[in-house]
């Protein structure tokens, strides 16, 4: 029993005591450390400092607010401006027709033009047509465009290094002349440009007379609208992007300039006014256009073309 007692009362254990040895460091010594990481991912690498500092600028670059205000639907009122409207290519989307309309070689185009693309036909009476039109001479025919769908200003510069390209803008400062605003919107499409911003009050707007000035270019070449325009280039200016105004007193001459190869946007005032005080003050730098035959200014559209030609030759 005694030994039974001691054998109880003997302290047993599994662990083992203190072991000698490298602690797999030999081993762990002999393995491979893998292929080698790419050189963006080699510190003190260049093509590790260049995508460092793409992130960097990438972090600063606000997120982009997709989407703008809408505008508002607008008739085009009368046989000869229908007739040109659906020509130019101009969206209109419904085409209302008066009964027992005598029909003459403009009404009869109007409504091949409209059957070609597939608008909606509507046969009102004249007196809804007169009710639609608020009176207007409208000769039985009328054409329904809905609201422009504007983008929002950062959409522009977002597309633009979404594609890899620096941005390319042009904003307007003023200018109230919906053909001036399509000839705009022409000039950024034949030079490869990335959009037009507008402001949302005193300025013309995506209406069909700047649809028709455009060409049909502004099917693809979007229109933003700002509701504050200085506050949308100061957002470009935090973005990286060097704000230019065209002013006939400005500092520079446009052949001076070292920055159309590189993001930017021109702003162009109106031809009678030019930019505002508080929009001038916010450009970057201010240029004007040389002019030997002593014109005192240039329209909108004209000015904005001769920068634009410029910017294109520069980026090559």
């Amino acid at each position: 029993m005694a030994g039974n007692s001691q054998r109880r009362n003997r302290r047993t254990s599994n662990k083992k005591g203190a072991q000698v040895g490298s602690g797999g460091k030999r081993r762990r010594g002999l393995e491979g450390k893998g292929p080698t990481p790419p050189a963006s991912a080699r510190k003190g690498h260049v093509k590790n400092r260049v995508a460092n500092a793409k992130a960097r600028h990438e972090s600063k670059r606000p997120a982009p607010r997709r989407g703008g205000a809408k505008g508002t639907a607008e008739l085009v009122v009368g046989r000869n401006p229908v007739v040109e409207a659906l020509r130019e290519g101009v969206p209109a989307t419904t085409l209302y027709v008066q009964q027992f309309i005598d029909s003459d070689e403009r009404v009869r185009e109007a409504l091949q033009l409209a059957a070609d693309r597939g608008m909606n036909l509507m046969e009102a009476p004249r007196a809804e047509l007169d009710r639609m039109t608020n009176g207007l001479n409208h000769q039985g025919l009328v054409a329904q465009i809905p609201p422009y769908d504007y983008a929002h200003p950062e959409d522009l510069a977002a597309a633009a290094f979404d594609a890899g390209e620096d941005p390319l803008i042009v904003a307007l400062d003023g200018v109230t002349d919906p053909r001036n605003l399509g000839a705009v919107v022409r000039s950024v499409s034949a030079f490869g440009g990335h959009g037009v911003v507008v402001p949302e009050r005193r300025a013309a707007g995506m209406t069909a007379g700047a649809w028709k000035t455009s060409a049909g270019t502004a099917a693809r070449t979007p229109v933003a609208r700002a509701t504050n325009l200085t506050r949308a280039l100061e957002s470009y200016q935090k973005a990286g992007l060097t704000v230019v105004g065209l002013a006939a007193d400005g500092d520079l001459e446009l052949q001076d300039l070292e920055v159309l190869d590189g993001p930017v946007v021109i702003v162009v005032g109106s031809e009678g006014k030019g930019l505002s005080r508080l929009v001038g003050e916010t450009c970057d730098v201010r240029v004007r256009i040389p002019m030997p035959g002593g014109a005192e200014s240039l329209n909108a559209g004209v000015a904005a073309g001769v920068v634009l030609w410029e910017a294109a030759r520069r980026r090559g």
